[in-house]
């Protein structure tokens, strides 16, 4: 009898062995699972559905226009004390031109400051970030590099040339106007045109007060236009 009991109590052992170890790989079972989830073959649900829609960038009135059709331009800058017209001079400085015609065609220039003025030296605009316009267009044209165009053309009184920093090929939208000579910037700057008339005009501006070349009261582009340089 005590051998039976005893022999029962092997066989009840083995058997509360065997379900504790299938228990405890039915518990370890989700966790292994867990570890390495399968991947979701599921397409996950969009807040909007319909792909977002951008219209084409316009091309620019001169983009890929050749030298020969950008020459013979002028530009007319009316400015709140008067007229400045500049011949485009695009043998000297191509995309220079380019970019200043472009500027004058789209009304990107329109309501910009002169924001800079170095008494008998330069008056300097093309601040698009002044324009009551200001947009992200506009902001995207000054994120536009130019290359840097030096040339044989002399830095003298009446010319127009493209602003940069210190940085090789820098020059975005800022251009100056020379009212004095200054012959240090000869081919370093790109210069791109000369002032056929107006020159008075840039003068007066020039002369305004100004603190640390910022002019008390900026003088604003009204509008620019471009057309074919008078004969």
């Amino acid at each position: 009898m005590q051998r039976l009991q005893k022999g029962s109590f092997v066989i009840a052992r083995s058997l509360a062995v065997l379900i504790a170890s299938a228990f405890g790989l039915l518990m370890l079972c989700p966790i292994a699972t867990a570890q390495n989830p399968a991947p979701n073959t599921e397409t996950p649900k969009k807040a909007n559905s319909r792909p977002a829609q951008n219209s084409p960038a316009k091309p620019d009135p001169f983009d890929g226009a050749s030298v020969e059709k950008m020459a013979g331009q002028c530009v007319k800058l009316d400015t709140e004390q008067g007229a400045i017209v500049i011949e485009m001079l695009p043998a000297k400085a191509p995309e220079s031109v380019r970019s200043f015609l472009n500027l004058a065609a789209t009304g990107a220039l329109d309501t910009t400051i002169f924001s800079r003025v170095v008494p008998g030296f330069v008056i300097q605009g093309g601040n698009l970030s002044t324009s009551e316009k200001w947009n992200q267009q506009l902001a995207d044209r000054m994120g536009k590099r130019l290359p840097d165009e030096p040339s044989d053309l002399k830095h003298e009184r009446g010319v127009v040339s493209m602003a940069r920093s210190d940085e090789p090929n820098s020059a975005t939208t800022h251009f100056f106007i020379l009212v004095g000579a200054g012959p240090h910037l000869d081919g370093k700057f790109s210069a791109f045109g000369r002032v056929r008339s107006g020159i008075e005009v840039a003068d007066a501006i020039n002369r305004a007060p100004s603190e640390n070349e910022t002019p008390n009261v900026p003088i604003r582009i009204t509008h620019a236009t471009v057309w074919p340089c008078a004969k």
